[in-house]
């Protein structure tokens, strides 16, 4: 991983985003082939699964992992419409948006919210910091908790309630209701509810037509699969060793951008079948550029492999034991660190 520990040269932070922006260019063409080659596989795949599930489930499954990825990318194209970046259109995105919400269950524009209030406060140490990102706590912070509370926070960061139960949760529970209540949410409130209403009907449409099978078999699986793939990718590009925290006083957009996100090196395939969100660093950076766009943004500039947080598959593994920011070392640390700390401070007092 990258050190950030040194200090950036302060004018190279601030070219950073007028290198990026030069690519914030919607193509039509590039768009129209992204959603061929994303929709048409998906729904072949579906289709296939669909006629295996009376053969055998066993045959059925592994092709939901497969087609976890395709709708990954249904999503990614869903996510771009919500930054009003996959197509120059606004109304163009908010069609494809909310037709892409009825793959991937997450509803259009009450996500979209929620993303790019994440984007405006990315590592932000503030009441608020658990809106579109996953509760962290700094060590001083879970240090003052009850040993209730202490329990609490470690299941909910225990690695089967963060990449099992909880996508879960989020993906089907979460997502339906109106859970972010601040000021200026109530139109979001009621996109969601239209979005739910929306989803049951033609989701109630698909099991009187195919039978309950259709969504029980195939398409559910097809979700929870996802919805793991989705959480692990967003985990691992904020919650990296040495990620950006910083409280909101002090807070700074470009440092939280490069810092707190991670260049997610993987095989070239596995970049697109995720839609490029690897290239993080540069989402945050600007995320009014394209997905199809990051990688040739990436390869152009080489400066920004440079300050990339860089972390290959094998290394993000080491993320699941990353539970609290120590804010005196800038880093994240295991609840064997912390107990340990804790425990050979008391010896010593």
């Amino acid at each position: 991983m990258g050190n950030f520990q040194h200090k950036y040269d302060p004018s190279l932070l601030q070219r950073l985003p007028a290198i990026v922006k030069s690519y914030q260019l919607p193509d039509t063409q590039k768009a129209v082939i992204q959603i061929l080659n994303s929709f048409l596989p998906f729904v072949a795949i579906w289709v296939a699964m669909y006629f295996l599930v009376d053969v055998s489930f066993w045959l059925v499954l592994p092709l939901a992992a497969v087609n976890a990825f395709f709708l990954v990318r249904i999503f990614i194209i869903q996510h771009d419409c919500g930054h009003q970046s996959f197509t120059s259109s606004r109304k163009a995105n908010d069609l494809i948006g909310e037709v892409c919400s009825m793959f991937s269950f997450m509803p259009y524009r009450y996500w979209a919210k929620g993303h790019n209030f994440h984007h405006g406060h990315n590592g932000m140490l503030w009441e608020f910091r658990d809106i579109g990102d996953i509760n962290l706590l700094t060590v001083n912070e879970f240090h003052e908790l009850s040993w209730g509370k202490k329990i609490h926070y470690v299941i909910f960061r225990s690695a089967p309630v963060l990449f099992l139960v909880g996508p879960a949760w989020y993906l089907l529970i979460q997502n339906r209701l109106p859970l972010i209540r601040i000021k200026g949410w109530e139109h979001a409130h009621r996109a969601l509810l239209k979005h739910n209403l929306l989803l049951i009907g033609v989701h109630v449409g698909i099991i009187l037509l195919l039978g309950y099978k259709a969504f029980l078999m195939v398409h559910l699986p097809i979700l929870l699969f996802f919805a793991v793939i989705a959480v692990w990718f967003f985990y691992v590009q904020h919650q990296h060793e040495t990620t950006y925290k910083e409280w909101k006083d002090k807070w700074d957009y470009i440092r939280a951008a490069v810092q707190g996100s991670t260049f997610y090196k993987l095989p070239r395939l596995m970049h697109w079948l995720t839609g490029n969100i690897g290239y993080h660093h540069i989402h945050h950076l600007n995320p009014l550029v394209p997905n199809y766009q990051l990688v040739r943004c990436h390869e152009e500039n080489p400066v920004l492999d440079q300050i990339a947080n860089k972390i290959t598959f094998w290394q993000s593994l080491r993320c699941i034991f990353n539970k609290l920011w120590d804010e005196d070392q800038q880093r994240m640390i295991s609840f064997r660190e912390y107990f340990k700390r804790n425990k050979a401070a008391k010896q010593q007092g």
